[in-house]
């Protein structure tokens, strides 16, 4: 998605400043999906071990894509999202079309309760084409 006329470009801390405006949202990772590192964290993430915790979800989307690409005539798969919803709240995982030293995954973790997951698919999908790196 190329930035609209009219659409204003993002750093890193004010994507994540949108990304945790949205509502219900209780934590945000901006993962390097190649090096499975944290670059930026947001909200709750910021207690606990976003290392570990971006290398999984790294990880886990990894698995996704080379799983998809065995059942894909292709033999390849593009994961615009992913959503895991869990006992603890709903897990969002947008790949991002700007890249840092690697591709960038936005993960963020929503309030059960509080969520709207059309509206935070909608919002995440908004920021992937006005992220800049420089």
């Amino acid at each position: 998605m190329a930035v609209g006329e009219g659409a204003r470009v993002l750093g890193i801390e004010e994507c994540l400043t949108e990304v945790m405006g949205i509502p219900g949202a209780l934590d945000a990772i901006l993962i390097d999906q190649t090096s499975g590192m944290a670059v930026a964290v947001g909200g709750g993430s910021r207690h606990v071990d976003t290392e570990k915790s971006a290398a999984g979800l790294s990880e886990a989307l990894r698995a996704t894509l080379d799983g998809l690409a065995v059942t894909s005539a292709a033999g390849t798969a593009r994961i615009r999202e992913m959503i895991v919803t869990a006992d603890d709240g709903h897990h969002l995982l947008r790949p991002l079309e700007t890249v840092f030293d690697g591709p960038l995954v936005i993960y963020v973790k929503l309030d059960l309760e509080r969520a709207n997951l059309a509206l935070a698919l909608h919002r995440l999908h908004s920021l992937s084409g006005r992220l800049i790196t420089t």
